[in-house]
């Protein structure tokens, strides 16, 4: 623990938490009549809670399906925290309000594609190519969630947008098929060769893994792949699991498969610093 903690400290409070969700308060902010989930509360008050507890003084908002196409929640949350930036899910937004967006915060769209479809309440692929070229303009990045059953058939769209791209969620990797699977290096290739970034966040991969240990060898791989572009994120408040799990575990096993106080550095503050400036 003693060694987790001076990585822990060697960030400081300018260490960022890239991917969090906010809900609520509802009688301020309810959600959208038609959604998929109902989630309990998870307020800015709780959140800064836990950035606490991480020895973190930063967080990315990723705008939930839950609440459709209200975006108050987040934007309101930022204009109470300059220092927080945003992630909204649209099929579709004109120039003057990219910038708009941006200038509140704003720093990411977030679109799906999987390989089971399109998430229900996201935008597609097709819209991140029709916006993609805007978007570049106004230096608002694309995040995209899919997995790595779909990469070998998107890369070749990846490598040509010309838009930053942030793959969350690790990009779904098969903690079975191990880091050598096919889907996997061409992740590998992506943060290698090209202007695609990935968020470390292993465990929603490793929900059914009889050792969650061997997401380690995941998150090392990439590291030896391109350490600079590379985030982590807390995927707080950490939806649809049971049992839900400790974030500060979450962050250990980060700082404990780094091993390395300057690299978790480079992942915690200076890239997204970079990516989120």
């Amino acid at each position: 623990m003693a060694e987790l903690d001076a990585i822990a400290n060697a960030t400081g409070r300018e260490g960022w938490d890239c991917h969090a969700h906010l809900f609520g308060p509802y009688d301020r902010h309810p959600l959208a009549g038609q959604r998929s989930y109902t989630p309990p509360e998870a307020t800015q008050r709780a959140y800064l809670a836990v950035l606490e507890s991480l020895g973190l003084g930063r967080g990315v908002l990723v705008h939930p399906s839950a609440y459709g196409t209200d975006y108050s929640l987040v934007l309101e949350t930022l204009a109470t925290q300059p220092r927080w930036r945003g992630v909204l899910v649209t099929a579709d937004a004109a120039p003057a309000t990219l910038r708009a967006w941006r200038a509140a915060g704003i720093r990411g769209l977030r679109f799906s594609h999987r390989s089971a479809g399109n998430f229900a309440g996201s935008a597609s692929l097709a819209d991140l190519q029709r916006l993609a070229p805007a978007m570049a303009d106004t230096g608002i990045h694309a995040e995209l969630w899919t997995d790595n059953q779909a990469l070998p058939e998107l890369a070749p769209v990846l490598r040509t947008l010309p838009v930053t791209v942030v793959l969350d969620h690790m990009a779904g990797f098969e903690h079975t098929a191990g880091p050598d699977a096919p889907g996997f290096r061409v992740l590998l290739d992506l943060v290698h060769k090209h202007p695609v970034w990935v968020k470390l966040c292993a465990y929603r991969s490793l929900r059914d893994a009889p050792d969650p240990e061997v997401g380690k060898a995941f998150q090392q791989a990439l590291v030896a792949a391109n350490p600079d572009q590379l985030v982590w994120g807390s995927d707080w408040p950490h939806l649809n699991l049971q049992p839900v799990p400790a974030t500060r575990d979450l962050m250990d096993d980060f700082l404990r498969w780094t091993g390395d106080a300057a690299v978790a550095r480079r992942i915690l503050v200076d890239n997204p610093q970079r990516l989120y400036a």
